[in-house]
C-alpha cells in the first residue's frame, strides 16, 4: 500500500490519498511510515516541478494535500512526543526561496520527536536567523532551500552568523535541495551537516544537542 499512497499522493489525487491515510492509521501503521512516504511523494513532486510538468498551482495544492495528512497523524504522534523535551531548533526557508513543503515536513517530524521548532516561514533574511539565535539562545539552525539560488542564500546566512559572533554556538544544518545536498554543499554553504529527509534532520538535532 506504501508504494501506491506514494503514488497516488504525488499524482495529487486528494480523495484517493485521504482514504488510503485513513485505511493505514486504522490499520494500525506507524504514523511515522505515513509521513516517510508522504516526504518520498513531494519528492517526486518537486522534480516534477523542476521538469515543468507541475507548476506552482500543483506545489500549492500538494501542500494543502499535506497539511491535511499531517493533521490526521499528528493526534497519534504528537501523543508519544508529550513525554519528550529534548530541546531547541530554529529553522526557515532561506531569503529568495518560497517553497515550504519539505520544510514543513521536517518542522512536522521534529516537534512530533519531542524537539521545541521555531518555523520562521519562507523568504527569510539572515537577520532574522540572527536575530532568532540571540532571542532563543537556541543551538540547532536549519536552512531549508529547493532552488539552486538558495545554495548562495545558504552560504549568505551561515556567514551572517558567524559576523555576528555566534557561529560556535550553533549547529546548522541544511536541507530542501533532494539529490543536491551532498558533502560539497555542506563544505560550499559552511554548514556542520545536511539532510536528505525529515528523520535526518531528527538525527542530527540529536546527536547536537545530546539526545542520541
Amino acid at each position: 500500500m506504501a508504494n501506491d499512497f506514494v503514488t497516488a499522493l504525488a499524482d495529487l489525487k486528494e480523495e484517493q490519498v485521504l482514504e488510503m491515510t485513513q485505511s493505514r492509521l486504522d490499520a494500525g501503521d506507524d504514523p511515522q511510515s505515513i509521513l516517510d512516504d508522504s516526504s518520498r511523494a513531494m519528492e517526486i513532486v518537486g522534480q516534477r516541478f523542476s521538469d515543468e510538468d507541475y507548476y506552482i498551482p500543483d506545489l500549492v495544492y500538494a501542500g494543502e494535500l499535506l497539511r491535511i495528512i499531517t493533521d490526521m497523524i499528528k493526534p497519534k504522534m504528537v501523543k508519544a512526543a508529550e513525554k519528550k523535551h529534548l530541546g531547541k531548533v530554529i529553522i526557515g526557508t532561506v531569503a529568495g526561496d518560497i517553497h515550504d513543503i519539505g520544510k514543513d515536513i521536517v518542522v512536522f517530524t521534529l516537534e512530533t520527536n519531542g524537539f521545541n521548532v521555531y518555523d520562521l516561514g519562507v523568504d527569510v533574511p539572515a537577520t532574522k536567523f540572527v536575530e532568532k539565535i540571540k532571542e532563543t539562545n537556541t543551538s540547532v539552525v536549519g536552512l531549508s532551500g529547493f532552488l539552486t539560488a538558495a545554495f548562495d542564500e545558504m552560504k549568505n546566512t551561515v556567514e551572517a552568523i558567524k559576523t555576528a559572533g555566534l557561529r560556535d554556538k550553533v549547529k546548522i544544518m541544511i536541507g530542501g535541495g533532494g539529490g543536491a545536498m551532498d558533502e560539497r554543499l555542506r563544505d560550499y554553504t559552511g554548514a556542520d551537516d545536511y539532510g536528505m529527509n525529515a528523520m535526518d534532520a531528527v538525527h542530527l538535532a540529536k546527536k547536537w544537542i545530546g539526545g542520541e
